[in-house]
C-alpha cells in the first residue's frame, strides 16, 4: 500500500480543526442569541423573545454534540500533540460551557415568562446592569477564544469577581424587598434565582477565557490565586 503523502495528512488536520473551531465559534453566536432573547424576555417583558429561547436551544445542544464527536475523531484519527492538542480539547471544554451558557439563558427565559405573568415588579429593572456585565465578559470571552487574545482572556477573572460583588448586593436587597413584600414572595424568588443564574453565566465565560490561555500557552490558571 503506498505511503500517504505527510502534506496530505496535514491538510486534512487542519481542515478537521477549522471545522472543529467554526462549529464552536456558531455555537458561541447561537448562545449570544440566546443571551440576548432571554433579557429582552426579561427587561422587555416580551413573551415571543421567551418561547423562541426556549425553542431554540436544541440547536446549541446540537452543536455541542458534534463538537465532542468531531473532537474525539480528530484525536483519534491524527493523534495531534503539544499545541494541536491543546486546540481540540479547548475546544471541546469551551463547548460545554458555551452549552452551559445557553442552559442559563433559557432558565432566565422560563422565569421570565412566568414573571411576565404578573404586574412588573421594579426591582426587575435592577437586574439589568447585573446582565449587562455578565454578557459583556461572554463576549469577551469568546473574542478572547476566537482572537487567540490572552491579554483580554486574563482581564475577565477580575471582571467575573466585580460580577460576583454586585451580585452578592442584588441577593440582598431582593430578599430585603421579599420580607417586607410578602405578597410577591413568589416573585421575589424567581428574581433571586435569576440573579444566581446570571452570576452563573460569568463563571462559565471565565471558564472559556483560562481555555483561551491554556491554548496559547499551556498555563492552566484556573486555581490561580489573582491579586
Amino acid at each position: 500500500m503506498p505511503e500517504q503523502n505527510p502534506r496530505h495528512i496535514l491538510g486534512r488536520f487542519d481542515e478537521a480543526l477549522n471545522t472543529l473551531r467554526n462549529d464552536v465559534l456558531m455555537m458561541a453566536s447561537l448562545t449570544e442569541q440566546l443571551l440576548v432573547g432571554a433579557g429582552r424576555g426579561l427587561f422587555d417583558r416580551d413573551l415571543d423573545a421567551c418561547s423562541n429561547v426556549i425553542a431554540e436551544d436544541a440547536e446549541v445542544d446540537t452543536l455541542e454534540k458534534s463538537v465532542d464527536e468531531d473532537g474525539v475523531n480528530v484525536i483519534v484519527r491524527f493523534q495531534p500533540m503539544a499545541k494541536d492538542l491543546r486546540e481540540v480539547v479547548a475546544a471541546m471544554k469551551v463547548s460545554s460551557n458555551l452549552e452551559r451558557v445557553a442552559d442559563q439563558a433559557v432558565s432566565i427565559a422560563r422565569r421570565a415568562r412566568r414573571l411576565n405573568q404578573s404586574p412588573a415588579l421594579p426591582e426587575t429593572a435592577g437586574l439589568e446592569p447585573m446582565f449587562r456585565m455578565a454578557v459583556e465578559i461572554f463576549r469577551a470571552s469568546v473574542r478572547s477564544f476566537a482572537d487567540r487574545d490572552e491579554a483580554l482572556a486574563r482581564e475577565l477573572k477580575p471582571r467575573d469577581r466585580e460580577l460576583d460583588a454586585l451580585h452578592h448586593r442584588t441577593i440582598d436587597e431582593l430578599t430585603d424587598r421579599m420580607t417586607a413584600d410578602t405578597a410577591h414572595i413568589r416573585e421575589y424568588l424567581d428574581l433571586i434565582f435569576i440573579a444566581r443564574i446570571i452570576e452563573r453565566i460569568g463563571d462559565h465565560a471565565t471558564n472559556i477565557a483560562e481555555d483561551a490561555v491554556f491554548i496559547t500557552t499551556a498555563e492552566d490558571i484556573r486555581h490561580i490565586p489573582q491579586a
